[in-house]
Protein backbone atom coordinates (compact mmCIF):
# COMPACT_ATOMS: atom_id res chain seq x y z
CA UNK A 1 0.00 0.00 0.00
CA UNK A 2 3.07 2.40 0.66
CA UNK A 3 4.54 1.35 -2.26
CA UNK A 4 1.32 2.46 -4.41
CA UNK A 5 0.65 5.53 -2.53
CA UNK A 6 4.54 6.46 -3.07
CA UNK A 7 4.13 6.27 -6.95
CA UNK A 8 0.86 8.00 -6.69
CA UNK A 9 2.39 10.59 -5.50
CA UNK A 10 5.89 10.54 -7.58
CA UNK A 11 2.88 10.90 -10.75
CA UNK A 12 1.65 13.94 -9.27
CA UNK A 13 4.91 15.27 -8.67
CA UNK A 14 6.36 14.45 -12.00
CA UNK A 15 2.75 15.69 -13.62
CA UNK A 16 3.33 19.25 -11.99
CA UNK A 17 7.01 19.32 -13.29
CA UNK A 18 6.21 18.27 -16.59
CA UNK A 19 3.60 21.48 -16.56
CA UNK A 20 6.04 23.84 -15.20
CA UNK A 21 8.56 23.01 -17.99
CA UNK A 22 5.92 23.26 -20.58
CA UNK A 23 5.51 24.79 -23.10
CA UNK A 24 9.53 23.68 -24.71
CA UNK A 25 8.41 24.12 -27.97
CA UNK A 26 5.79 25.58 -30.23
CA UNK A 27 2.30 24.27 -29.97
CA UNK A 28 -0.65 24.27 -32.36
CA UNK A 29 -3.74 25.77 -31.59
CA UNK A 30 -6.25 23.77 -34.55
CA UNK A 31 -9.28 26.05 -35.35
CA UNK A 32 -12.01 23.17 -36.56
CA UNK A 33 -12.97 26.08 -39.50
CA UNK A 34 -11.80 27.94 -42.40
CA UNK A 35 -9.55 31.14 -42.11
CA UNK A 36 -11.51 34.43 -41.68
CA UNK A 37 -14.00 32.87 -39.42
CA UNK A 38 -14.88 34.09 -36.08
CA UNK A 39 -12.95 30.95 -34.29
CA UNK A 40 -10.11 32.08 -36.59
CA UNK A 41 -10.25 35.29 -35.14
CA UNK A 42 -10.76 34.37 -31.72
CA UNK A 43 -7.85 31.48 -31.69
CA UNK A 44 -5.38 34.21 -33.13
CA UNK A 45 -5.83 36.70 -30.25
CA UNK A 46 -5.94 33.96 -27.73
CA UNK A 47 -2.35 32.82 -29.46
CA UNK A 48 -1.02 36.13 -30.06
CA UNK A 49 -1.18 36.70 -25.80
CA UNK A 50 -0.40 33.30 -24.70
CA UNK A 51 2.98 32.99 -27.12
CA UNK A 52 3.95 36.06 -25.16
CA UNK A 53 3.07 35.02 -21.78
CA UNK A 54 4.71 31.54 -21.52
CA UNK A 55 7.42 31.97 -24.14
CA UNK A 56 6.94 29.49 -26.77
CA UNK A 57 5.32 29.96 -30.41
CA UNK A 58 1.38 29.13 -30.33
CA UNK A 59 1.08 28.34 -34.39
CA UNK A 60 -2.54 28.53 -36.17
CA UNK A 61 -3.67 25.50 -37.99
CA UNK A 62 -7.02 25.75 -39.76
CA UNK A 63 -8.36 22.42 -40.49
CA UNK A 64 -11.75 23.52 -41.48
CA UNK A 65 -14.64 20.90 -43.25
CA UNK A 66 -17.85 18.66 -41.77
CA UNK A 67 -18.70 21.70 -39.38
CA UNK A 68 -15.79 21.62 -37.59
CA UNK A 69 -15.61 17.49 -37.25
CA UNK A 70 -12.47 17.14 -39.08
CA UNK A 71 -10.21 19.52 -36.89
CA UNK A 72 -11.67 18.33 -34.02
CA UNK A 73 -10.88 14.30 -34.75
CA UNK A 74 -8.00 15.90 -35.52
CA UNK A 75 -7.17 16.86 -31.96
CA UNK A 76 -9.02 13.89 -30.68
CA UNK A 77 -5.60 11.16 -31.65
CA UNK A 78 -3.46 13.64 -30.71
CA UNK A 79 -0.42 13.11 -28.69
CA UNK A 80 -1.98 14.64 -25.02
CA UNK A 81 1.01 16.09 -23.85
CA UNK A 82 -0.07 19.65 -24.61
CA UNK A 83 1.18 20.20 -27.45
CA UNK A 84 -2.41 20.07 -29.44
CA UNK A 85 -5.06 21.77 -28.39
CA UNK A 86 -8.60 22.61 -30.00
CA UNK A 87 -10.34 25.86 -30.17
CA UNK A 88 -13.55 24.32 -30.07
CA UNK A 89 -17.00 25.35 -30.86
CA UNK A 90 -20.70 24.76 -30.13
CA UNK A 91 -20.84 22.90 -33.37
CA UNK A 92 -17.68 20.72 -33.02
CA UNK A 93 -17.91 20.01 -29.23
CA UNK A 94 -21.97 19.79 -29.04
CA UNK A 95 -24.11 19.80 -31.92
CA UNK A 96 -21.99 17.12 -34.02
CA UNK A 97 -22.45 14.53 -31.33
CA UNK A 98 -26.27 14.41 -32.26
CA UNK A 99 -25.72 15.59 -35.94
CA UNK A 100 -23.30 12.77 -37.19
CA UNK A 101 -24.37 8.99 -37.55
CA UNK A 102 -20.81 8.25 -37.73
CA UNK A 103 -18.26 10.34 -35.60
CA UNK A 104 -14.41 10.37 -35.56
CA UNK A 105 -14.42 11.29 -31.93
CA UNK A 106 -16.26 10.98 -28.66
CA UNK A 107 -16.90 14.07 -26.74
CA UNK A 108 -16.71 12.45 -23.55
CA UNK A 109 -13.68 10.27 -23.84
CA UNK A 110 -11.95 11.93 -25.95
CA UNK A 111 -11.32 15.62 -24.96
CA UNK A 112 -10.47 17.50 -21.71
CA UNK A 113 -12.44 20.50 -21.62
CA UNK A 114 -10.02 23.76 -20.18
CA UNK A 115 -12.04 26.51 -20.85
CA UNK A 116 -14.76 28.21 -22.11
CA UNK A 117 -13.18 31.44 -24.08
CA UNK A 118 -16.33 33.61 -25.83
CA UNK A 119 -19.96 33.68 -26.15
CA UNK A 120 -21.94 35.56 -28.74
CA UNK A 121 -24.58 35.90 -30.96
CA UNK A 122 -25.08 34.81 -34.42
CA UNK A 123 -26.95 37.63 -36.80
CA UNK A 124 -29.89 37.23 -39.26
CA UNK A 125 -28.69 39.29 -42.20
CA UNK A 126 -29.38 39.15 -46.03
CA UNK A 127 -28.47 40.44 -49.06
CA UNK A 128 -29.70 44.00 -49.54
CA UNK A 129 -31.66 42.94 -53.09
CA UNK A 130 -33.73 40.77 -50.50
CA UNK A 131 -37.08 43.14 -50.07
CA UNK A 132 -37.18 43.14 -46.39
CA UNK A 133 -35.97 45.22 -43.46
CA UNK A 134 -37.41 43.29 -40.89
CA UNK A 135 -38.35 39.78 -39.59
CA UNK A 136 -41.55 39.98 -40.07
CA UNK A 137 -41.25 41.28 -43.72
CA UNK A 138 -38.67 39.10 -43.89
CA UNK A 139 -41.00 35.96 -43.05
CA UNK A 140 -43.60 37.30 -45.46
CA UNK A 141 -40.98 37.18 -48.19
CA UNK A 142 -39.97 33.48 -47.58
CA UNK A 143 -43.84 32.52 -47.42
CA UNK A 144 -44.18 33.82 -51.06
CA UNK A 145 -41.02 32.79 -52.43
CA UNK A 146 -41.17 28.66 -51.00
CA UNK A 147 -37.85 27.21 -51.87
CA UNK A 148 -36.35 30.07 -53.70
CA UNK A 149 -34.09 31.83 -51.11
CA UNK A 150 -30.25 30.44 -50.60
CA UNK A 151 -28.67 30.54 -47.17
CA UNK A 152 -25.32 29.61 -46.54
CA UNK A 153 -23.71 28.75 -43.40
CA UNK A 154 -20.14 27.57 -42.50
CA UNK A 155 -21.10 24.30 -42.53
CA UNK A 156 -23.72 21.13 -41.95
CA UNK A 157 -24.33 21.11 -38.73
CA UNK A 158 -22.64 23.91 -37.24
CA UNK A 159 -24.99 26.69 -35.17
CA UNK A 160 -25.36 29.07 -38.12
CA UNK A 161 -26.92 25.96 -39.97
CA UNK A 162 -28.79 24.53 -37.13
CA UNK A 163 -30.04 28.47 -36.18
CA UNK A 164 -31.67 28.48 -39.81
CA UNK A 165 -33.03 25.41 -39.70
CA UNK A 166 -34.85 26.49 -36.04
CA UNK A 167 -35.81 29.93 -38.12
CA UNK A 168 -37.66 28.09 -40.48
CA UNK A 169 -39.41 25.49 -38.59
CA UNK A 170 -40.44 28.50 -35.99
CA UNK A 171 -41.58 30.25 -39.21
CA UNK A 172 -43.17 27.37 -41.35
CA UNK A 173 -40.64 28.60 -44.18
CA UNK A 174 -38.52 26.75 -46.42
CA UNK A 175 -35.08 27.68 -47.91
CA UNK A 176 -32.52 25.79 -49.74
CA UNK A 177 -28.83 25.29 -47.67
CA UNK A 178 -25.94 26.30 -49.16
CA UNK A 179 -23.15 25.43 -47.01
CA UNK A 180 -19.73 26.96 -46.93
CA UNK A 181 -16.35 26.48 -44.73
CA UNK A 182 -16.64 29.47 -42.67
CA UNK A 183 -18.37 32.47 -41.80
CA UNK A 184 -16.19 34.42 -44.56
CA UNK A 185 -16.69 32.30 -47.41
CA UNK A 186 -20.43 32.68 -46.73
CA UNK A 187 -20.07 36.48 -46.83
CA UNK A 188 -18.31 36.65 -49.84
CA UNK A 189 -20.70 34.46 -51.31
CA UNK A 190 -23.49 36.79 -50.20
CA UNK A 191 -21.83 39.74 -51.70
CA UNK A 192 -20.78 38.18 -54.93
CA UNK A 193 -24.92 37.36 -55.03
CA UNK A 194 -25.41 33.71 -54.90
CA UNK A 195 -27.15 33.26 -51.36
CA UNK A 196 -29.94 35.87 -50.34
CA UNK A 197 -29.63 35.03 -46.47
CA UNK A 198 -27.34 33.72 -43.76
CA UNK A 199 -27.77 33.38 -39.54
CA UNK A 200 -23.92 33.11 -39.12
CA UNK A 201 -21.42 34.76 -36.46
CA UNK A 202 -21.89 38.75 -35.45
CA UNK A 203 -18.09 38.65 -34.43
CA UNK A 204 -17.00 38.34 -38.66
CA UNK A 205 -20.45 39.94 -40.24
CA UNK A 206 -20.79 43.37 -38.29
CA UNK A 207 -17.70 45.00 -40.55
CA UNK A 208 -19.79 44.07 -43.41
CA UNK A 209 -23.17 44.94 -42.13
CA UNK A 210 -21.67 48.20 -40.90
CA UNK A 211 -20.64 48.86 -44.65
CA UNK A 212 -23.78 47.86 -45.88
CA UNK A 213 -22.74 45.14 -48.18
CA UNK A 214 -24.89 42.75 -46.11
CA UNK A 215 -28.31 44.02 -44.35
CA UNK A 216 -28.68 43.09 -40.82
CA UNK A 217 -31.99 42.18 -39.29
CA UNK A 218 -32.14 40.55 -36.33
CA UNK A 219 -29.84 38.67 -33.57
CA UNK A 220 -30.35 35.50 -32.14
CA UNK A 221 -29.45 35.99 -28.48
CA UNK A 222 -32.29 36.55 -25.60
CA UNK A 223 -30.93 40.27 -25.33
CA UNK A 224 -30.17 42.75 -27.71
CA UNK A 225 -26.46 43.32 -27.87
CA UNK A 226 -24.81 46.30 -26.69
CA UNK A 227 -22.63 46.72 -30.00
CA UNK A 228 -26.15 47.29 -31.91
CA UNK A 229 -28.62 48.20 -29.59
CA UNK A 230 -30.74 48.86 -32.03
CA UNK A 231 -30.91 45.90 -33.85
CA UNK A 232 -34.18 43.60 -32.23
CA UNK A 233 -33.49 39.95 -31.54
CA UNK A 234 -35.04 37.56 -33.52
CA UNK A 235 -37.18 36.33 -30.39
CA UNK A 236 -38.75 39.84 -30.39
CA UNK A 237 -40.94 37.98 -33.40
CA UNK A 238 -40.74 34.79 -32.94
CA UNK A 239 -41.25 34.50 -28.95
CA UNK A 240 -38.47 31.72 -27.64
CA UNK A 241 -35.74 31.79 -30.52
CA UNK A 242 -32.83 31.54 -29.02
CA UNK A 243 -28.87 30.62 -30.57
CA UNK A 244 -25.85 31.43 -28.93
CA UNK A 245 -22.86 30.18 -30.44
CA UNK A 246 -19.69 29.60 -27.96
CA UNK A 247 -15.96 29.05 -28.62
CA UNK A 248 -13.72 27.06 -25.98
CA UNK A 249 -10.49 25.71 -25.28
CA UNK A 250 -9.93 21.70 -25.67
CA UNK A 251 -7.17 19.66 -25.25
CA UNK A 252 -6.64 15.54 -26.03
CA UNK A 253 -8.38 13.41 -22.83
CA UNK A 254 -5.33 12.37 -20.18
CA UNK A 255 -3.58 16.00 -21.17
CA UNK A 256 -1.51 16.06 -17.03
CA UNK A 257 -4.22 18.39 -15.25
CA UNK A 258 -1.22 20.55 -13.92
CA UNK A 259 -0.83 21.80 -17.85
CA UNK A 260 -5.03 21.94 -18.19
CA UNK A 261 -5.19 24.03 -15.07
CA UNK A 262 -1.76 26.15 -16.07
CA UNK A 263 -3.86 26.92 -19.65
CA UNK A 264 -7.24 28.01 -17.69
CA UNK A 265 -5.46 30.07 -15.65
CA UNK A 266 -3.98 31.52 -18.55
CA UNK A 267 -7.50 32.12 -20.80
CA UNK A 268 -8.90 33.76 -17.67
CA UNK A 269 -6.17 36.25 -17.57
CA UNK A 270 -5.69 37.12 -20.97
CA UNK A 271 -9.59 37.55 -20.98
CA UNK A 272 -9.71 39.82 -18.65
CA UNK A 273 -6.77 42.38 -20.16
CA UNK A 274 -9.06 45.50 -20.79
CA UNK A 275 -7.75 45.49 -24.62
CA UNK A 276 -8.44 41.56 -24.91
CA UNK A 277 -11.93 42.44 -23.62
CA UNK A 278 -12.29 45.27 -25.82
CA UNK A 279 -11.60 43.93 -28.88
CA UNK A 280 -13.79 41.48 -28.63
CA UNK A 281 -16.58 43.27 -27.52
CA UNK A 282 -16.04 45.51 -30.71
CA UNK A 283 -16.93 42.50 -32.59
CA UNK A 284 -19.86 41.38 -30.42
CA UNK A 285 -18.17 38.64 -28.56
CA UNK A 286 -18.33 38.49 -24.90
CA UNK A 287 -15.33 37.09 -23.04
CA UNK A 288 -16.52 34.23 -20.90
CA UNK A 289 -13.79 31.96 -19.24
CA UNK A 290 -15.08 29.03 -17.07
CA UNK A 291 -12.59 26.58 -14.53
CA UNK A 292 -12.09 23.10 -16.57
CA UNK A 293 -14.92 21.60 -14.34
CA UNK A 294 -17.42 24.13 -14.67
CA UNK A 295 -16.59 24.12 -18.85
CA UNK A 296 -17.01 20.29 -18.60
CA UNK A 297 -20.85 20.68 -17.10
CA UNK A 298 -21.16 23.69 -19.64
CA UNK A 299 -20.79 20.94 -22.59
CA UNK A 300 -22.96 18.41 -21.07
CA UNK A 301 -25.74 20.95 -20.66
CA UNK A 302 -25.23 22.50 -24.65
CA UNK A 303 -24.74 18.63 -26.44
CA UNK A 304 -28.62 18.03 -24.34
CA UNK A 305 -29.88 20.84 -25.68
CA UNK A 306 -28.32 20.83 -29.35
CA UNK A 307 -29.50 16.95 -29.73
CA UNK A 308 -33.09 18.58 -28.94
CA UNK A 309 -32.74 20.91 -31.75
CA UNK A 310 -31.26 18.33 -33.81
CA UNK A 311 -34.44 15.53 -32.83
CA UNK A 312 -36.79 17.84 -33.99
CA UNK A 313 -35.39 19.22 -36.99
CA UNK A 314 -34.84 16.07 -38.58
CA UNK A 315 -30.89 16.70 -39.82
CA UNK A 316 -28.92 13.58 -39.56
CA UNK A 317 -25.44 12.88 -41.58
CA UNK A 318 -24.33 9.43 -41.95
Amino acid sequence: MRRIFAAAIGLMISAAAHAQDWPQHAVTLVVPFGAGGSADLTARIFATHLQARLGAPFVIDNKGGAGGSIGAGFVAKAPNDGYTLLVGTVSSNAVNAALYTRLAYDLDRDFQPVSLLVRFPNLLFVNPTVPATSVAELIDYLKVNPGKVNYGSSGIGTSSHLSSVMFQLATGTEMTHIPFRSTSEVVNSMIGGHIQLGIDSMTTTIPHAQSGAVRALAVTTPQRSPLMPNLPTIGETLPGYEAIAWQGLFAPAGTPRPIVDRLATEAKRILEMPDVADSLKAVGAEPAPMPPDAFAAFTRAERAKWKEVVRVSGVRID
